[in-house]
């Protein structure tokens, strides 16, 4: 049960970095007018960076569990 559900958590997660790529890739392609996103997918993407590289340490903390989260899986 427990393998179930963390099968799913992966899907989404790949999924929705899927959608962030295409995002970005959409945005770069049409500009930052793409009608259909409604938001500024770059702009989040940069702020989040930013966001993580303020808060030093816990920042690069965050990133390395996020890292390792995500790349457990393969």
């Amino acid at each position: 049960m427990v393998d179930k559900v963390l099968g799913w958590i992966r899907s989404l997660t790949e999924v929705g970095l899927a959608l962030v790529a295409l995002g970005v890739v959409l945005q770069i392609i049409f500009g930052a007018a793409v009608p259909f996103l409604g938001i500024d997918m770059i702009g989040s993407v940069v702020d989040l960076v930013k966001q993580l590289g303020a808060e030093g340490l816990v920042g690069l903390v965050a990133i390395w569990v996020l890292w390792g989260i995500y790349s457990k899986h393969e």
